[in-house]
């Protein structure tokens, strides 16, 4: 027996964690509810905006929010940081199909305690909640998250991306440094800064980094 299976033994002999799915695509949220219904070791309730999330969190407690980024009414990490809030002894997860590392990385420092993809087989998900709810972070392995993408440019042409790792590089972070805290790899970044170094008009990172001071990108 692994460890998450040992947890969620221990934890389904146990009273069942409330849980509250938080999203707006409102046939997916009750997908997930039913498959977590299905045995005794959940109870789940759903909310599909910011206002009545807030409002359920005021006047229930519960084990672990699934919290969607793209619902109505929420406005990024300002918004996230009210949930963890409102949810008290509560862990708040990061339940959607778009989120880039930089930005997860910050919500973890809010308190949140890690991503559940929405390509994550349901199958799955049981014994991840139940992880989660024994105080552990879940962030799933590999070089990009499941949905996320470069994102909207800025007023420079760069992508929300390309600004992260140029920022890094400013910082004076090495390629394998930057792919290590973006969960990335050194090819992944290097075509970043390729990227990054056209669209600056720059002849390499250096140059880039001042550009980027220059225009105060940073």
């Amino acid at each position: 027996m692994n460890a998450i299976d040992a947890i969620g033994t221990s934890l389904s002999e146990n009273q069942a964690l409330r849980i509250v799915i938080a999203d707006d695509h409102k046939l997916l949220a009750d997908a997930v509810a039913s498959t977590l219904k299905g045995g005794d070791a959940f109870d789940v309730e759903s909310c599909y905006d910011l206002d009545s999330l807030l409002k359920t969190l005021a006047q229930e407690t519960f084990d672990v929010v699934m919290l969607d980024l793209r619902m109505p009414g929420m406005a990024g990490l300002e918004s996230v940081g009210q949930v963890v809030k409102a949810a008290r002894d509560g862990y708040v997860v990061l339940f959607t199909g778009q989120v880039d590392r930089h930005v997860l990385d910050k919500a973890l420092l809010l308190g949140v305690r890690g991503l559940i993809p929405k390509t994550l087989p349901l199958r799955s998900l049981g014994s991840i909640i139940e992880l989660i709810s024994s105080g552990q972070i879940f962030v799933p392995v590999g070089a990009d998250f499941p949905g996320s993408g470069a994102g909207a440019e800025s007023e420079h042409g760069l992508h929300e991306k390309e600004l992260f790792v140029l920022r890094l590089a400013a910082d004076g972070k090495t390629n394998k440094e930057i792919a290590r805290e973006m969960g990335s790899t050194e090819v992944i970044i290097k075509m970043h800064m390729r990227a990054i170094c056209k669209k600056l008009g720059a002849r390499n990172r250096a140059h880039a980094a001042i550009i980027s001071r220059e225009r105060a990108l940073l």
